[in-house]
């Protein structure tokens, strides 16, 4: 028998006050710094962005790992200035809003805040190139909160190669096995969103801790270097980690794929990806000759059906990555949309537990395991270093 859509949503909205939403990827740091110059009441009155306390509260978000982005066209020295920058805003941000934010690190901290009925901020760095080739610069970003890291973001870095730039590592070189060892001794979760797809195996064969995919979709349905092949997918399962299925219209439809490429190929040689002003009048010229597929909640659905296909129930999740990107699925259009999406797997015959580990509770569980093998690694080391006198 079909639900009726009100009692789904009404269903959704009860499942999500028990195991609030706890999403992987939200880039409102970065919104904040290029559109308002790091104004901390964007986040009160949000009309430039997809985020502000009252969509958070509406989307029944109960805990936001906030993305550090900063460009990778930075050199190395200048992206950790700016991700030390952009650290900083969300902790001001977290300090200026206490009746609603509280900074969280685990999965105890998530729970305390959301017992005080405030919204856990997590912090996730997204790109290699923020910790400029330094494992100490790793660490230091751990010792201030952070708790992903993204390995490359949108361009290769010397260590590991990105899903979108010329294959130049192979994937994972010696070093950057060793960041992700370091990881692993921090409790930092390894982030596989954005790297090639050598990049992912290598990685998936150096963790010992679950790995997370923060914002990508399932490359089976859309084609996409930033989405999932199946093989990894699969891999996931035995790794214990999570696919944090992302609503970004060109990774969940083929159609608005297509559009972009279209897009893109129109700006070159007429705007720099830069020059915002040029490429918005620019893609307004496109869109009135060639308009702009939209995609739709079902597609979002279908990507998350099939991660649960291929990793099983305990390994997907959601990163929207709102304030990301400029268009967002029909339905989903900001971050009071998650209610809407769970009502639709109800529909599709999701059971309350399912959609609860969705929400979050394989988050959670990704974070404590995380943190176990923290404890085994550090008293692995700890017992090699130890001397026995004849």
């Amino acid at each position: 028998m079909t639900m009726a859509p009100d009692e789904a949503r009404t269903r959704a909205e009860s499942i999500l006050a028990r195991q609030p939403v706890i999403d992987g990827h939200n880039d409102l740091p970065w919104a904040a710094r290029v559109t308002a110059d790091v104004e901390l009441d964007l986040i009160d009155t949000a009309d430039r962005t997809h985020t502000d306390v009252r969509r958070l509260r509406a989307g029944r978000v109960g805990a936001q790992f906030w993305s550090v982005f900063v460009p990778p066209e930075l050199d190395m020295d200048g992206a950790v200035v700016a991700t030390l920058e952009q650290i900083d805003f969300v902790h001001q941000m977290v300090d200026a809003h206490p009746d609603d934010f509280a900074l969280a690190v685990d999965a105890d901290g998530i729970a305390a805040a959301q017992s005080s009925g405030r919204i856990a901020c997590l912090i996730g760095a997204e790109g290699g190139h923020s910790i400029g080739c330094s494992l100490g610069a790793l660490r230091s970003l751990h010792q201030l909160g952070v708790r992903y890291l993204t390995l490359t973001h949108n361009k290769n870095v010397p260590w590991a190669d990105s899903a979108t730039d010329t294959a130049a590592a192979g994937g994972l070189t010696g070093f950057g096995r060793e960041v992700v060892r370091e990881m692993n001794r921090l409790g930092m979760l390894v982030d596989l969103s954005h790297v090639s797809t050598a990049t992912m195996r290598d990685a998936l064969d150096e963790s010992v801790a679950p790995v997370i995919f923060s914002h990508s979709s399932c490359r089976e349905l859309v084609d996409h270097p930033r989405n999932v092949p199946d093989d990894v997918l699969a891999r996931l399962r035995a790794n214990r980690g999570l696919c944090m299925v992302s609503f970004v219209s060109d990774f969940v439809s083929a159609e608005c794929r297509d559009w972009r490429a279209r897009r893109d190929a129109f700006l070159i040689g007429r705007a720099s990806p830069g020059d915002r002003e040029a490429v918005r009048a620019l893609t307004a010229e496109l869109v009135r000759v060639d308009p702009r597929p939209r995609a739709r909640l079902e597609q979002v659905a279908d990507h998350v059906d099939h991660a649960r296909e291929m990793v099983g129930i305990d390994g997907v999740g959601i990163g929207g990555d709102y304030d990301g990107t400029d268009d967002f699925p029909e339905g989903l259009p900001d971050v009071s949309g998650y209610p809407v999406l769970f009502a639709e797997l109800v529909r599709r015959g999701w059971s309350d537990t399912d959609c609860e580990r969705l929400a979050g509770g394989n988050v959670l569980r990704v974070l404590d395991e995380a943190k176990a093998v923290s404890r085994e690694v550090a008293a692995t080391r700890a017992a090699s270093r130890v001397r026995i006198d004849p």
